[in-house]
């Protein structure tokens, strides 16, 4: 089991985001407020803590949503998750659909250290449920149906 440390959101795309209290995460759509919302396939992104400490070890300091991720987590291997696998992410219900993407123009965490987990180690998720999710939520694995 795993935990969210962090949720982020940002009104444009291509720019880090921010750390807010809570996301609503709706069917269909994605996080309410967030840039990359919509009916597609990459409503939201997650990396794991552990990977943006990688990142940290080469002497960046790093804040919650530096790579453009939705939700930090704590605890869980999401690059080993197979698309399709279900997680329980506080009230909502989300399924992999996609691991990892390639830096768009090479972000700037990619100039500065030559590398960036985001495009091998970060997920995408569609909404199955919706709900609320929060700082200290639990990250459980379902059972697909």
């Amino acid at each position: 089991m795993g935990k969210v440390i962090a949720v982020c959101v940002s009104e444009r795309k291509g720019v880090r985001k921010n750390a807010v209290p809570q996301i609503t995460v709706r069917r269909e759509h994605g996080i309410v407020g967030d840039a990359h919302a919509g009916s597609w396939h990459r409503q939201i992104s997650l990396l794991a803590d552990e990977s943006i400490e990688t990142m940290r070890k080469l002497g960046l300091t790093l804040t919650p949503g530096a790579f453009a991720e939705n939700i930090v987590t704590d605890g869980i291997e999401l690059k080993t998750l197979p698309i399709g696998t279900r997680l329980r992410v506080g009230e909502a219900l989300l399924e992999v659909t996609q691991i990892g993407k390639e830096c768009h123009n090479d972000c700037a965490i990619k100039k500065t250290t030559g590398k960036c987990v985001m495009p091998t180690e970060g997920i995408f998720a569609a909404v199955v449920a919706e709900g609320v999710i929060r700082p200290g939520d639990a990250i459980t694995l379902e059972e697909n149906i």
